[in-house]
């Protein structure tokens, strides 16, 4: 890889702020159920691309390298929202099916699709949540129930899809879906954690497939997952994301849902930046 010619201050610099969005991303898969992907994705894309790595696959690679840390911190997040009883296993139940199809049809969309068409998918439907949660009202609902199937199937499949195509935990989308007919936000940051483990187990192995063989991948890649960011990520993330659920309890419906629009948002205006 053309970047590790750097200097070794430059490296240290490097890891450093791949740690430093461990500790990030950790606390906000607690904290938002998001699994850390939203945050992971722009910090690994800005280093892979300081590091040399091909235009052509440095999105697929942070895409792919975030939903191999999410396999953890999704599973952390979720225990510690299912002790407190605040996980809806009755929608997670069924969701058991359709997210792993939209996974699995976003992974064959990764093997075609072009870095900028991923990093549009990723900016536009941020902004989108951004301003839902921002400007929420009450008044904001498509309902008071959540719907049967085949429509719950569908929204799943939709969730699954667009989730792994960002490298996201799906709480970003069933956050949105689950308060739009009226769930606390409490409620859905929870039952979203589990929703980022039914995306990321068969979203990694479905990046590994899709970049397999690639000979414009760095070194320690296998497809679309860099093992180096993941063995980096990993141990800080597990460590900080049962302190993000504890916040995520101890705040008020709307600091949550103002945190999360803020964090979407700075997000979104990152990504639009890099398509200039």
């Amino acid at each position: 890889m053309a970047g590790l010619d750097l200097p070794v201050g430059e490296l240290i610099t490097f890891a450093i702020a791949i740690a430093a969005a461990g500790v990030v991303s950790g606390l906000l898969a607690g904290i938002f159920g998001i699994g850390g992907g939203a945050v992971l994705v722009p910090v690994f894309y800005q280093v892979f691309q300081l590091l040399g790595v091909d235009e052509s696959v440095i999105m697929h690679l942070a895409v792919g390298s975030s939903l191999g840390i999410i396999i953890p911190t999704s599973i952390r997040s979720f225990t510690g929202h299912k002790a407190k009883g605040a996980v809806d296993m009755d929608v997670l139940k069924k969701f058991l099916i359709p997210v792993p199809i939209g996974v699995i049809l976003a992974s064959v969309t990764a093997a075609y699709i072009s870095s900028e068409g991923l990093r549009t998918v990723f900016a536009v439907i941020m902004i989108l949540v951004a301003i839902r949660m921002l400007f929420n009202r009450d008044s904001w609902r498509l309902g008071t129930e959540l719907p049967g199937n085949p429509a719950l199937s569908i929204v799943g499949i939709v969730i699954g899809y667009l989730s792994t195509l960002m490298g996201i935990g799906g709480g970003v989308l069933n956050n949105t879906f689950m308060t739009l007919f009226g769930r606390p936000i409490h409620q859905a940051v929870a039952t979203s954690s589990g929703v980022g483990v039914l995306i990321a187990i068969p979203g990694t192995i479905g990046y590994i497939w899709a970049g397999w063989g690639n000979p414009l991948l760095p070194i320690a890649s296998t497809g679309f997952i860099n093992w180096i960011a993941v063995a980096l990520i990993i141990p800080i993330a597990m460590i900080v994301t049962p302190y993000g659920v504890g916040i995520a309890h101890a705040l008020s419906k709307r600091k949550l849902e103002v945190g999360f629009g803020l964090f979407c948002l700075f997000v979104a205006v990152r990504f639009f930046l890099s398509l200039l």
